[in-house]
């Protein structure tokens, strides 16, 4: 048996192409990050819970989920109207002057505050079920009864690894952050990306 289990190098490297992709959660992750506000938390709170649903699709759960059409609607409305409120919230930030510094403005009142907006905005999208629990459970579902567990293990090793990484790696950015400017433009692109996959959510629920 290799050192590195060849189904734990394939996981991290499926796991990257889908997780590493822009998207409501990255681009929340990186601007907690900026703002130096409960960002490894956050960034953890990610990998948890990718980690969970990664590994429920392994275990098989990916089957169910894709047959069940209530659920998935259900994920996508509830997903679409959080992610419309929260690029309303970025778009309002965006027109304010109060955020200037990284460490100040815009911040959760709370670690649970954090946390539970970390969790709705992980949890009430579509694209993190059909991405980790169907597709990366179902690839998982290929393998022996063990490599299945490996594989799943690579892919969750990544998660931790990227979050932390844009979240810790946000730090470089701060002297950036200093100008208004660049804090106005952060948060346009932030409302853009949650309204835009809002809107992607929406269509194809529309659509089917």
């Amino acid at each position: 048996m290799p050192l590195v289990p060849t189904a734990y190098i394939t996981g991290a490297i499926t796991g990257a192409s889908l997780i590493a992709a822009i998207g409501a959660q990255n681009a929340f992750v990186l601007t907690q990050g900026v703002k130096r506000h409960y960002f490894w938390q956050i960034a953890l709170t990610c990998a948890v819970i990718d980690t969970l649903l990664i590994f429920a699709g392994a275990a098989g759960m990916g089957a169910l989920i894709n047959r069940s059409e209530l659920f998935l609607t259900w994920v996508t409305w509830g997903g679409a109207a959080f992610l419309i409120l929260y690029g309303f919230k970025a778009a309002l930030s965006a027109l304010k002057s109060n955020t200037l510094k990284a460490n100040q403005g815009n911040g959760f009142r709370s670690l649970s505050a954090a946390l539970l907006a970390t969790t709705a905005l992980s949890l009430l999208n579509p694209h993190v079920y059909l991405d980790t629990v169907v597709l990366l459970g179902s690839i998982a579902g290929r393998y022996n009864s063990l490599d299945t567990y490996w594989f799943a293990a690579g892919a969750s090793s990544f998660s931790l690894l990227w979050f932390l990484t844009i979240s810790y790696g946000a730090r470089a950015l701060t002297p950036l952050f200093a100008n208004p400017v660049a804090w106005r433009i952060l948060d346009c692109l932030v409302a853009i990306t949650m309204w835009t996959i809002a809107y992607l959510l929406l269509t194809d629920s529309l659509g089917n």
